[in-house]
């Protein structure tokens, strides 16, 4: 008897994956629990183990390919049994919810995932001239790559463009932003800091981090300055629950820090702030951006945020409008520290000045409130004492 491996439910919502690649072949005999494919969710890239021993059969997905929970991945077969080998004369496309007859006469003797059509139709590539290199001499994304090197753009009536498939990371950001607009009534204020005197506390204190391991930036400084204002401003440390139209006040202060990872932002959560020390935060940064860039980061390690940071100036940024990760309901933004003539003790003096940009949810607070919160952090930032002055 065949057994009919289906994509299993992720949990957290998942509908829906990105499929990546597969850790087995057809032909292959597997272990009960061994993982036979990698996908990617919006979060982390994910090893699928079979619950079934056997031979594999048939294969369903291709790389890149969405594929929708409850849709099939494996056909495995009984290791008693040798896998029956689908006819060659009835060729079909493999598509999110199982096989489907090919619509195009023209296509009918070309094997092809519907995505790889799509691909091809947009590059102005005829799949009838490629060797496929996937099961059953099907057509891989890789064949149009190869293929795609001579080929020309497709075209507009305004010239040449190229199509670039959001996936990954980069397809869930997209959607997360953009329900994040839609779900808060967001406002950006904006000032500038002196933070020389941090600067030069950082460049003081670098080396015996360093000694540590760890390389010490000016984000821990700012993740305390933070929390240590968010005491006195609490409605910016919660979310809002629509269905009851009530204001959660969060008594937690888990900071979600956005990283750049080349496929898009994502962002891990830095648990209990109150109760780690700046060279604790450090450390915690390092790693959880390694495993972010890596993608072995972990779906329990990028949720449960209550406020979140994000560093824009490494990148040359100086002001901006972040966007908040709901359903946080405040998001600030770190510009590009640059040397300004400032007006210090009296006297104008070459000094070392951070943009911030805090945007927030005008539902969950006003103004006014934004705006104090905001000059707490500067002073906190301004004057590095403080913190260890008004820490617990």
């Amino acid at each position: 008897m065949a057994f009919e491996f289906k994509l299993p439910d992720l949990g957290e919502g998942i509908i829906e994956v990105e499929f990546r690649r597969w850790l087995v072949a057809e032909g292959d005999r597997i272990a009960e629990h061994q993982p036979v494919a990698e996908v990617e969710t919006d979060k982390a890239v994910v090893e699928i183990p079979s619950p079934h021993a056997g031979v594999v059969a048939r294969r369903h997905c291709e790389p890149d390919e969405i594929v929708r929970v409850g849709a099939p991945l494996l056909t495995i077969a009984d290791e008693r049994e040798e896998p029956t080998p689908k006819p060659a004369s009835r060729p079909r496309s493999v598509g999110i919810v199982g096989e489907l007859p090919e619509a195009e006469v023209e296509e009918a003797a070309v094997l092809a995932t519907p995505m790889v059509r799509k691909l091809a139709r947009e590059r102005g590539i005829d799949l009838k001239g490629i060797a496929g290199s996937g099961p059953r001499g099907s057509i891989t994304p890789e064949d149009l790559e190869r293929t795609g090197e001579t080929a020309q753009p497709a075209a507009t009536e305004f010239g040449p463009v190229e199509r670039v498939p959001m996936r990954g990371v980069r397809r869930a950001v997209a959607r997360n932003v953009l329900a994040s607009q839609r779900l808060t009534a967001f406002v950006t204020a904006m000032e500038e800091v002196d933070i020389t005197d941090l600067w030069e506390l950082r460049d003081r204190e670098q080396r015996a981090v360093e000694s540590h391991g760890t390389h010490l930036t000016f984000l821990p400084f700012i993740i305390k300055a933070v929390q240590h204002a968010l005491k006195d401003h609490p409605y910016l440390n919660g979310a809002i629950d629509d269905a009851t139209e009530s204001i959660i006040l969060k008594k937690h202060y888990h900071f979600g820090i956005a990283v750049e990872t080349g496929d898009g932002l994502m962002v891990p959560v830095i648990r209990d702030v109150e109760r780690k020390s700046i060279l604790e935060l450090a450390a915690e940064i390092q790693r959880l951006g390694q495993k972010a860039r890596e993608r072995t980061i972990g779906k329990e390690e990028m949720k449960g945020s209550s406020f979140t940071i994000t560093n824009y100036g490494h990148f040359g940024g100086t002001f901006a409008t972040p966007i908040i990760n709901w359903p946080d309901v405040a998001v600030l933004g770190c510009g590009r520290i640059a040397e300004r003539p400032w007006v210090h003790g009296g006297a104008i003096a070459i000094r070392k000045v951070l943009p911030l940009s805090l945007t927030f949810d005008h539902r969950a607070t006003d103004g006014a409130d934004a705006a104090a919160f905001l000059g707490k952090v500067m002073a906190y930032l301004e004057d590095p004492a403080l913190l260890f002055i008004e820490s617990a």
